[in-house]
């Protein structure tokens, strides 16, 4: 779920509440389900903003260690980064 279907949902949401005048004789109310897929619609488009917007972040870890064969420091480093996957 990303960006699109939250602009989706809130389009199908506001078709169902402004656009459609059905009579479903009051066993299903269009405009309360219209409503709802409209919040939920925002609140999937405010979440994939903030998974968007998330700050890069790296993590460096430095690993010391003495070469058995030759009595040598060696030292590793290994780098990642924290990317959302989008």
């Amino acid at each position: 779920m990303g960006i699109g279907t939250g602009i989706a949902l809130i389009v199908i949401g506001a078709i169902l509440v402004f656009a459609l005048n059905i009579d479903t004789g009051g066993f299903v109310d269009l405009d309360l389900i219209g409503y709802i897929l409209m919040g939920a619609g925002a609140l999937v488009f405010l979440i994939s903003l903030v998974f968007v917007t998330r700050s890069r972040r790296t993590e460096t870890v430095d690993r010391t260690a003495v070469d058995p064969a030759t009595g040598e420091r060696v030292t590793r480093r290994s780098i990642r980064d924290n990317e959302p996957l989008a």
